[in-house]
């Protein structure tokens, strides 16, 4: 049995609007289960999970089960998950918490590659320090981060590394674990994006080596909340707290403000319905997590081969960057036509893509796109088909 993206489709209401939804980078389609549970929340949880009370011992049921689906979905402990109301925020504050640790003679190792939510933070802190910056290139022809180049930035007073897990701009992976590995060697830390790696890989926090994973539920079709997860849930502990609490232990060191728990309700949700993306799926959730992205793999790597092969055929149209570890997410560029143009000409025919930085103006910026017009960008979801592939390529031979 294959992967039935007919069922998967229908369980989302909102691909009945007659578009082709090629914008995951834009946020991907909620579910139905996962707009449930958000209003059931709302309608049943409390404004806090403390007290006595039938709503504040729901609202500490729902962060905790919160807490436990984002740990099942890395592979981590869910007294090391951290929840806020975006990733950009939540590493904002990491930022701020981890500014301690540098100075004059120290020195921070950031990523062309990664959005800008990982990178802004960290670039404002060691201004504010005096920390050096150093930057992991990309290959200009593929895209790829070569890791060689790790062993040369991630020298004896690095403190810290933060490296996108995948890039939802160019479909670059980089290798993670490469990075983690030599920061650690010299006492360091490696925060790890996976913006743009989630739903499209299994990710694994032990393997990453990664000691913070980052997480958007929107990449996913989940509600408006970020997550951290520390792969020491102790490491919490030894840092500066940014609560409002002078009292707070552990992940509530980095939670700046209430929980919104109807949101966090549509989280595990959305957690569980990625599980559920095989029906075949069986276990615990860490397993069927396993099972069903393995098979949207299997499905996404059929279908993008068939994604580059239409683009390829396009007169004029040219892929940025070919990484061979990758994520389906894609750049092309369009000759004679600025990106803007484009995206507004396949939104008259009604199919949703990315055009303008997004969080990645530094890499386009780097592959001198951004020069030349910019780019488009698209990319493959659980729900995306071949016959909009089709409708894709049809309408691009048109603006030819």
């Amino acid at each position: 049995m294959t992967y039935d993206v007919a069922r998967v489709r229908g369980l989302i209401p909102s691909l009945g609007d007659g578009w082709i939804h090629l914008d995951p980078l834009a946020g991907m389609l909620v579910p139905d289960a996962v707009s449930r549970a958000v209003s059931t929340g709302f309608r049943t949880s409390s404004f806090s999970h403390i007290g006595r009370d039938g709503a504040a011992v729901r609202s500490a049921a729902i962060l905790e089960a919160a807490r436990a689906a984002v740990a099942d979905l890395v592979g981590g402990e869910p007294a090391g998950v951290v929840l806020g109301p975006d990733r950009a925020v939540l590493l904002a504050w990491l930022a701020e918490s981890l500014s301690s640790r540098l100075g004059l003679g120290t020195g921070i190792v950031l990523s062309r590659l990664d959005d800008e939510a990982n990178i802004a933070p960290w670039l404002r802190i060691a201004n504010r320090h005096g920390a050096h910056v150093r930057w992991a290139e990309v290959e200009i022809e593929t895209c790829e981060m070569p890791s060689w180049q790790f062993e040369e930035l991630i020298g004896p007073t690095a403190r810290l590394v933060a490296l996108t897990a995948a890039s939802p701009i160019v479909g670059s992976a980089p290798a993670v674990r490469v990075a983690a590995d030599r920061v650690h060697e010299v006492g360091g830390l490696l925060v790890a994006d996976a913006f743009g790696a989630a739903p499209y890989a299994l990710i694994d926090i032990d393997e990453l080596n990664a000691d913070v994973v980052a997480l958007s539920a929107p990449s996913w079709g989940g509600p408006q909340v970020g997550a951290l997860v520390f792969r020491d849930p102790a490491f919490l502990d030894r840092i500066p707290s940014m609560s409002l609490n002078p009292y707070a232990k552990g992940v509530e060191r980095l939670e700046v403000g209430g929980h919104q728990y109807a949101l966090l309700a549509g989280l595990t949700t959305s957690i569980d319905f990625l599980a559920g993306l095989d029906e075949r799926a069986r276990g615990t959730r860490r397993e069927r997590l396993e099972m069903s992205i393995t098979s949207l793999q299997d499905y996404h790597d059929q279908l993008f081969e068939y994604l580059m092969d239409v683009l390829d055929a396009i007169p004029g149209l040219t892929v940025i960057g070919r990484a061979s570890t990758r994520i389906p997410a894609v750049s092309f560029t369009l000759t004679g036509m600025q990106a803007e143009k484009v995206a507004a000409k396949l939104a008259d025919s009604r199919i949703g893509t990315v055009s303008g930085v997004h969080g990645g103006g530094r890499l386009l910026d780097a592959l001198g796109v951004n020069d030349e017009g910019g780019a488009v960008t698209i990319g493959l979801a659980p729900y995306t088909t071949r016959f909009e592939i089709d409708q894709l390529g049809r309408a691009l031979v048109g603006l030819g």
